[in-house]
């Protein structure tokens, strides 16, 4: 059978109703035969199977799961959000119990190094539930690396003007570049004659314009339905990920969906692939 993100997504439509049973997101009774991976508090959460010989579908999304007790999503713990990632930041090592996992799998890692991201988000607000599939793209108006480096650049100017220094524009602009790789702050920091190592996390927050939960920023994304969300640039792009769907979803499967566009109130549109729980 083909793997990828529709297909994982048809599997979650067919057991739609455990999202409104389930305490935990974890416990859903995710279809194993897709995945290639499953973590707990590891990115990513679960990761779909490659396929050897698809001409449409590659597979091998990586998928991490925010489950919230509201309809604001959970904040991201020691990881930035984003819509792609290279599979080397995510095996990291060769003893890597996720590269042992894609292997047993029977992947071949290398033949896709670049994954899709997505962000399996569960809401609840007042005995109303909402399921959202959404492409990391959605909380990465902003690349990475120009997060932090222009948060750092905020930080640098606040001490630079509360001690009245003024520093040169071109060592200003070396030291924002030093510190724009989440890398540089994930490491530990061993100290000589310290009794503890120090380790920097970052913590990213969805602001309320990220926040496709949120009813006011959002209207689209409507109480107790389950979603797919995926980003389009083009018409094209748009009626790609529309044929996609189709070649997944049978016509009377078909039937109970809507299918809308919704523009990021930052940046970019999205088309929403929508059906009831």
């Amino acid at each position: 059978m083909p793997y990828s993100i529709y297909h994982f997504f048809k599997r979650l439509v067919k057991d739609k109703s455990l999202f409104q049973k389930v305490e935990n997101l974890e416990d859903f009774p995710f279809d194993k035969t897709m995945l290639a991976c499953k973590n707990a508090g590891q990115f990513p959460d679960l990761a779909i199977r490659l396929n050897i010989d698809d001409s449409l579908f590659t597979g091998g999304e990586l998928i991490e799961l925010k489950d919230s007790k509201s309809y604001t999503v959970a904040s991201f713990n020691s990881t930035i959000p984003s819509g792609r990632k290279d599979i080397d930041q995510v095996i990291k090592s060769v003893n890597s119990s996720i590269r042992k996992q894609m292997e047993d799998a029977g992947n071949h890692i290398y033949s896709l190094p670049f994954r899709d991201v997505y962000y399996l988000i569960r809401g609840r607000r007042n005995g109303d539930t909402k399921i959202v599939l959404v492409h990391g793209a959605f909380f990465e108006t902003v690349k990475s690396d120009a997060l932090i480096s222009q948060s750092f650049e905020q930080v640098l100017d606040e001490r630079l003007t509360k001690y009245n220094i003024t520093l040169d524009e071109t060592a200003k602009s070396v030291l924002i570049d030093m510190f724009s790789e989440q890398e540089s702050f994930s490491k530990v920091r061993n100290v000589d004659n310290a009794s503890v190592k120090l380790r920097f996390r970052i913590m990213t927050e969805v602001k309320l314009e990220g926040n496709i939960l949120n009813s006011k920023q959002y209207p689209e994304i409507k109480n107790n339905t389950i979603n797919l969300v995926v980003p389009y640039k083009t018409e094209f792009e748009k009626t790609a990920a529309i044929h996609w769907f189709q070649n997944v979803f049978d016509t009377d499967e078909m039937k109970p969906f809507s299918i809308v566009s919704i523009k990021h109130r930052l940046d970019g549109y999205f088309l929403v692939f929508q059906t009831k729980l």
